[in-house]
């Protein structure tokens, strides 16, 4: 007998599209709750460059995964996607619609393909090294080892998104089994979600430019120099160091560059 699937409404796309109002208001509308697949929106103290919404902004609706972690932790999304299943599962077992929503998608796709990952250390020696090679040699380097040994996940990650290339480095190197490999068997299992999936886009690419540069005009207005500088300060992990709008701003306080060349390389990434 096929066990019952969960309805489960998924809201995607690009940054300051629209994702968090938009869940907000279909939870309001057909009484829901919304779990955040922000990677970033899940340390406490990281609010402004998250853009994580307020109490007021969330109006009422209760808001899942957020501020669970320091942000001196270490997270992934093999930490990520069990957290996400318990919290679907209790919504539906209360009566109400749980709705995924953030800017994540490698976190969106894990939950919805349930997605199983092989047990992993949270923090290895390994994992240390490769972070001091990428500081040596660039991030093209561990991509290019990558490369050799899975060539599939290395054109599935792009160069600059350093986390990952170590990941599917790291589970290589521990496993002798390519991450490709590892995706692949992890994908027997069946969802256990019924799926609508809302994805937002902008046909006017510039409206959307636009819209990112004043939210980040606005993340000054409100603090973001404050909020950055004290977390530099007192240290982010690996993880959470990715966020953007903190390691842009670096140089700025270190003296080695104008604010407005800071702020300018925040609104491209």
């Amino acid at each position: 007998m096929q066990q019952e699937k969960i309805p489960l409404l998924v809201i995607g796309g690009p940054t300051a599209s629209g994702k968090t109002a938009l869940a907000i208001s279909f939870a309001q509308k057909y009484d829901g709750e919304v779990v955040s697949a922000d990677s970033m929106q899940m340390y406490r103290g990281m609010d402004i460059a998250t853009a994580k919404p307020s109490m007021e902004e969330r109006g009422g609706v209760p808001h899942h995964l957020f501020d669970i972690l320091e942000p001196g932790e270490s997270s992934s999304v093999a930490d990520y996607v069990p957290r996400a299943h318990a919290c679907i599962r209790d919504i539906y077992a209360r009566g109400k619609l749980p709705i995924l929503a953030g800017g994540t998608g490698l976190y969106v796709n894990s939950v919805i393909q349930n997605i199983l990952f092989s047990p992993m250390p949270g923090e290895t020696a390994l994992r240390r090294a490769l972070s001091e090679q990428a500081q040596r040699e660039g991030p093209e380097a561990l991509h290019r080892e990558l490369a050799a040994v899975d060539p599939e996940a290395a054109a599935a990650i792009h160069p600059n998104n350093l986390g990952r290339v170590i990941r599917a480095l790291e589970v290589y190197r521990l496993t002798g089994i390519t991450m490709t490999e590892s995706n692949r068997r992890s994908r027997e299992l069946p969802s256990p979600y019924e799926v609508c999936l809302l994805v937002l886009q902008y046909r006017d690419r510039q409206r959307l430019y636009d819209k990112i540069n004043s939210r980040v005009d606005a993340m000054l207005e409100h603090g973001l120099l404050e909020e950055a500088q004290k977390l530099l300060a007192e240290g982010l992990s690996p993880t959470a160091a990715q966020a953007i709008g903190y390691k842009e701003l670096s140089g700025y306080f270190a003296g080695q560059e104008p604010l407005c060349e800071a702020v300018e390389r925040i609104k491209r990434e």
